[in-house]
């Protein structure tokens, strides 16, 4: 089957596909990368409980493999940052949170402090989205951005 018979390019038969777009959630016709980051939150409460070590081993886990993933389906559509891919997303909004106390509030501030960053592409985030190329690329600025996000996540929570 053609690769345009898939609606944004997502060929479900491919595992970095599913990766790449967020198991789905980067196929939203509207706003995919604020949908791709509401689709992390889940995520998020599911790893939140563990001990930092570990969720940061995993979140370093997530990016090794979001880099392969979007590397490859990036490629795989001819594009150099396709608006359906979203793993990068998740990623920076598992990092926004890293330090961030629990609750809803916390989640929501994260969420929009993330997605400020990541739209607006102050400096540095708007280098790493310009000059950095294929999956690192795809995934530096919004590691960057998730950066920025948590570095205010947890001077509020000071």
């Amino acid at each position: 089957m053609a690769q345009s018979s898939f609606k944004s390019g997502f060929n479900p038969r491919r595992i970095h596909h599913w990766i790449a777009f967020g198991f789905g959630s980067g196929l939203a016709p509207r706003a995919p990368g604020t949908v791709g980051t509401l689709a992390a939150i889940p995520l998020y409460l599911l790893l939140s409980p563990l001990a930092w070590p570990f969720y940061v081993g995993l979140l370093v886990l997530l990016t090794l493999v979001g880099i392969w993933a979007c590397d490859r389906t990036a490629s795989d559509l001819d594009t150099k940052d396709p608006s359906a891919i979203v793993w990068d997303e998740w990623v920076g909004f598992l990092l926004t949170m890293v330090a961030a106390p629990a609750g809803w509030a916390w989640i929501l501030a994260g969420f929009v402090l993330f997605r400020l960053f990541d739209i607006w592409k102050p400096w540095p985030v708007s280098v790493a989205d310009r000059k950095v190329p294929g999956g690192l690329g795809i995934m530096l600025d919004d590691l960057i951005a998730g950066a920025m996000a948590g570095i205010l996540v947890a001077l509020a929570a000071a």
